[in-house]
């Protein structure tokens, strides 16, 4: 039989994804490295439960086959996570943005497919979402060379996200000039339009700066970000609320705008709009570890978008693709 593990699951967003899949009736399990709290949700929940340890993973994996991981920093969790994983045949998925991630991932993608596992980080937002888009996009294209992908991140900010923004401020700027990543310091912002007219967008390096080379292979690509209001906070990030309420996401919805130029210098580009990011995330997430489970799956290294095609951010209820 197969069994989904939630790994993280006494978290913000893992409370978030253990319900979900509650709600969907699938066979899993929760863990987490809090006895207390994985217990009482697991009580809750009426689910069984693993305490362990992202060090002491490789033996706690028994019966499993596969791994959703939401507990972040994922600087801190995906790499010992992954390598057992690797070892113990079990497909593995997080939500990450953190682009160190993806590299890593990209790195294990050989050992993980000769022991025929999945290594798919990235199945929230934004990365679902922008990956779609940006196959999408890419197909209305005429020989696509450039590829920009800007994200709205509007409202307050849970405070696990907080921790990985400060994990991809840390990896610096990049963008991917001729199919190899690079640094790029002085990277100016740029405008784009999510609808309400053009914003200022500042380069960050996110994980669709990989993710989007392998589901398109477009060689330039280059990640921006609209900042509104704290989403974005500073001081000391230990006392942010958990998360943003039922009420704030719900003021509060996504959008993505993907540009892809061609050969010669034309334009095109399309929005995507969606709920807000902490409720997509775990319909998303929830969703693709389905979908792994009934073996939508391929060894080795994998974006949303090779597994689950470029409709996938669609199958989410509220999400729409706009083209201009």
């Amino acid at each position: 039989m197969s069994m989904l593990l939630i790994y993280g699951a006494a978290g913000y967003t893992g409370r978030l994804a253990a319900e979900r899949a509650k709600e969907l009736g699938l066979d899993f399990e929760i863990a987490g490295r809090n006895s207390q709290r994985i217990e009482s949700l697991a009580a809750k929940l009426d689910v069984p439960y693993r305490v362990f340890d992202t060090d002491d993973a490789e033996g706690s994996l028994s019966g499993i086959s596969v791994l959703l991981n939401v507990a972040g920093p994922f600087a801190h969790t995906a790499e010992p996570l992954m390598h057992a994983c690797i070892k113990a045949g079990v497909h593995y998925l997080d939500i990450t943005a953190e682009i160190n991630t993806y590299r890593m991932a990209e790195r294990l993608g050989a050992e993980a497919a000769v022991n025929h596992v999945m290594l798919l980080p990235g199945v929230g937002w934004d990365v679902v979402p922008t990956d779609s888009l940006a196959v999408h996009v890419a197909k209305r294209a005429v020989t696509p060379v450039a590829l920009g992908i800007a994200l709205q991140v509007p409202g307050s900010m849970s405070r696990g996200s907080a921790m990985s923004v400060s994990e991809i401020i840390g990896a610096g700027v990049l963008a991917r000039v001729d199919g190899e990543l690079v640094a790029t310091p002085d990277a100016a912002p740029r405008h784009f339009d999510f609808g309400q007219g053009p914003v200022l967008c500042a380069p960050l390096s996110f994980g669709d700066l990989v993710t989007g080379w392998h589901s398109t292979g477009i060689p330039n690509i280059a990640m921006f970000v609209h900042i509104t209001g704290d989403a974005f906070p500073e001081g000391d990030l230990a006392q942010l609320p958990e998360g943003p309420t039922p009420e704030q996401r719900a003021a509060h919805r996504a959008r993505a705008v993907v540009e892809v130029t061609g050969t010669e210098g034309t334009i095109v580009c399309s929005m995507i709009e969606t709920v807000n990011g902490y409720s997509f995330t775990p319909l998303a997430a929830v969703e693709a570890a389905r979908r792994v489970l009934n073996g939508e799956r391929q060894p080795g290294f994998a974006t949303p978008t090779k597994v689950f095609g470029d409709g996938f951010a669609e199958s989410i209820a509220g999400t729409v693709i706009t083209d201009f």
